[in-house]
């Protein structure tokens, strides 16, 4: 179960002697997991070294050398400790929905259309329509052709876990397009006011470079046959002959 900090730390309180000697510091924390569940942690560390610690979901003090073991059975005797440390963990827990509603806003995906090649080669085309990075995890992706959703030959994945609070998913159509036709990826989630549509492009880069390839000569041969004739038209009238006057008889 992945947990992230977001009250880090709530108390910080350190300990050390001269430069280059001794250095300890204690950490108190509120964990929350993407299942809204809690983790109240108070641990204790020296020269870097993980000692001990209280942690709620056990109810209990730890220790992590033989020394302070013993220094924690005594603190598990104590009920005012232990009632101190559960007090603590009501207090994250009365906190939670604020934590949830300011650092868990919904975060737009970002979505991505292409096309390729079916793995088992029974197929000649497949378009894939991928959404990354998104949060809360339920999203729908639909696939519309000319209009009209798309059921049949869709595979979609569930939303796969990114590790950091954010998902991605991705959904396959089996399609072979015809010119002309549109076909459309619409992806619906909680931080989009309203569905996004994505259009399918058929037109590859190299052939988008080869079309302003293609344009771009058609261009300059117009730039050279316009000058052309400017020129000639230019030099025709600078060498056209002067009109003499009649000779008197």
């Amino acid at each position: 179960m992945q947990v992230h900090s977001f009250l880090v730390p709530w108390l910080l309180f350190v300990f050390f002697s001269t430069v280059d000697s001794y250095f300890g510091y204690g950490l108190i924390r509120c964990q929350f997991d993407s299942r809204r569940e809690v983790v109240y942690l108070e641990q204790l560390f020296f020269n870097k070294v993980f000692v001990g610690q209280f942690n709620s979901t056990l109810g209990k003090y730890e220790g992590n050398t033989e020394k302070t073991q013993k220094i924690a059975d005594e603190l598990n005797k104590s009920e005012g400790f232990l009632k101190q440390a559960m007090k603590n963990k009501k207090n994250c827990e009365a906190n939670r929905e604020l934590i949830y509603d300011v650092f868990l806003k919904p975060v737009e995906p970002s979505v991505t259309l292409r096309s390729v090649e079916a793995a088992s080669g029974s197929h000649p085309g497949m378009l894939v329509c991928s959404a990354y990075n998104f949060y809360p995890k339920n999203i729908k992706l639909t696939w519309l052709r000319n209009g009209h959703e798309v059921s049949s030959d869709v595979t979609t994945t569930e939303e796969l876990s990114n590790g950091n609070w954010l998902y991605q998913i991705h959904s396959q159509l089996e399609v072979i397009p015809s010119p002309g036709e549109k076909i459309l990826c619409m992806v619906e989630h909680a931080s989009l006011m309203q569905p996004k549509l994505y259009e399918w492009d058929s037109l590859t880069q190299a052939d988008r470079n080869k079309i302003a390839v293609g344009t771009a000569g058609l261009v300059l041969g117009l730039v050279f046959v316009v000058g052309g004739l400017i020129f000639y038209k230019m030099k025709k009238k600078g060498h056209q002959p002067v009109p003499t006057s009649p000779r008197p008889h």
